[in-house]
Parts: structure tokens; C-alpha cells; sequence
């Protein structure tokens, strides 16, 4: 049986624990959290823990920031690592065993497919940046018992890591088994030859599976055919969470509600 979890702005309630309430009810088995900057994550540290002592299942967090760690400007790029730690150290507390923070090594800062079209930066800086901040990332991570996940982004959002190829090339390069790749759907369906091809290619380093459809609303208002995904992650033994991240069609409660029955009809792995 899949693990579907939700990001908590798409959850109705006020606290948490009203939101796992819903998301229990709809089958959600979690909540991925949102970090932002300024050391915000942190700060929620005592809302965590109440939430995480009653029962709220929190196995991931997704930065939310305006720059990460692969930033052009270096206090930029600190700031990041700065917070990515920050992350790190919060979930593997709060997230229980395998818990997972999500980063993009940027988001919006640049792209080859629009003007200037050539960054300031070349690729060879650009990968030593990547490896320089995914070792310490990594190394991190490693103490803390928590996993790093590494998201390709498409053209229009980023220009250094596009395809999950790419991200595992980086991460076996680093070499640290506290860094994983995560796949989005949405990202993966502009950027992949064949999505489910590069999932078994990727299969080794698949630390977490971000889901919505081709158009970036939920599962079934697009055109990914979910039924060969989901049988593609169950084929390579895929066990981590698929968490919903989307732009929501229809009414948003009813919209949230109706993903995990949606996703689990078209789980081959489940017998009908």
C-alpha cells in the first residue's frame, strides 16, 4: 500500500493537529511541513514537538525560500546552508525515522531558455558549488540521522539540475548515504525523455516522490497516466512517501480530499 502524505497549506485547520485530522480522514498517512527562511522552522520547534507528541506524522519538510544553496551570491549561498542544516536538525527530531528534508538546488534565479541565456557562471563553477554544498549538506545530514533529497527543477526554474539523472550523478559523486534524489512528477513530464524509464534508472537513490499532475493541479486533472508511475515506483521498491504538491482545481477541501482515493485506485500493487 502506498504512503500518501499532503503539504500543510493545502490542508484545512488552524493547528496541525486539526489539519492530520482531515488529512486522516481523506487517507493521508502524513504531513509534509514547508520551512521557510529566517530560521522560521526552528522557531516552530515547540509546535512541532506538541504535534509529533500527538500523533501527527510529519516525514518530511520542503524549503520555502527565496534562494538556496547553490545561490550565485556566496552570503546567499551561506544563508542557505545555514538553514538547510537548520532543517535537517528540526526534522530528524520531529519526523521519526527517515525523515526527509527537500531542497532545489535553486528556484527561479536563472534560465538557459530565456534572456540572457548564459549565466554567470559556468558549468564547471556551477557543479563545484553543487558538490561543495551537498557535502556539507550531506555531512550534515549524517549526523543527524536525517536525508537530504535533491530536486531536479525544470528549464523554466532552474538551469543547473534539470533530470533525475543528473542529481544522481552529483550525489554518487558526493558519495554520502544521507543524500537522495526526489522526483516531482510535474517537473519530471517537461524534463524526462520517458519518466518511468528515469525512475528505474534512478531507483537506487529515490529518497522521496513529490506528486501532482501535468499541469501542476493534483493527480487526475492532467494527463500522466498514474497507474504506469505508481507500478513503476512499486516495481523498483520504492517504500517513501508520495507527497501531494500542487495548485488545486475545484474546491480546495473536496480537491485535497479526493487524491489519496484517486492515487490508490490506480496502485497496481493493490489488488482489486
Amino acid at each position: 500500500m502506498i504512503k500518501i502524505s499532503c503539504q500543510e497549506q493545502l490542508l484545512p485547520g488552524r493547528t496541525l493537529q486539526e489539519k492530520f485530522e482531515f488529512a486522516r480522514g481523506a487517507g493521508y498517512d502524513g504531513i509534509e511541513l514547508r520551512a521557510r527562511g529566517g530560521f522560521a522552522f526552528r522557531d516552530r520547534l515547540s509546535e512541532l514537538r506538541r504535534a509529533a507528541g500527538d500523533g501527527v506524522p510529519m516525514p518530511s519538510v520542503c524549503v520555502d525560500m527565496p534562494h538556496f544553496f547553490a545561490a550565485f551570491d556566496p552570503d546567499l549561498r551561506r544563508d542557505a546552508l545555514a538553514q538547510l542544516k537548520s532543517q535537517l536538525s528540526v526534522i530528524a527530531e520531529v519526523g521519526g525515522p527517515g525523515a526527509v528534508a527537500c531542497t532545489p538546488a535553486s528556484w527561479g534565479m536563472f534560465s538557459r531558455r530565456l534572456p540572457p541565456f548564459e549565466p554567470p557562471r559556468n558549468e564547471q563553477q556551477d557543479r563545484a558549488v553543487l558538490l561543495d554544498g551537498l557535502t556539507e549538506l550531506g555531512e550534515h545530514a549524517l549526523r543527524e540521522g536525517a536525508t537530504l533529497a535533491l530536486e531536479p527543477l525544470n528549464r523554466y526554474e532552474d538551469h543547473m539540475v534539470n533530470r533525475l539523472e543528473q542529481a544522481v550523478e552529483l550525489i554518487d559523486t558526493v558519495g554520502l548515504p544521507s543524500l537522495a534524489v526526489l522526483a516531482d512528477t510535474y517537473h519530471m513530464n517537461i524534463e524526462e525523455d520517458e519518466p518511468t524509464s528515469a525512475l528505474v534508472r534512478a531507483a537506487e537513490r529515490l529518497g522521496h516522490v513529490q506528486v501532482s499532475d501535468s499541469n501542476r493541479f493534483q493527480p487526475g486533472a492532467g494527463h500522466l497516466d498514474w497507474a504506469v508511475l505508481l507500478g513503476t515506483l512499486d516495481a523498483v521498491g520504492y517504500q517513501g512517501h508520495l507527497a501531494l504538491v500542487c495548485r488545486l482545481r475545484g474546491e480546495p477541501a473536496a480537491a485535497v480530499a479526493g487524491v489519496p482515493g484517486f492515487l490508490r485506485r490506480h496502485d497496481v500493487s493493490v489488488p482489486v
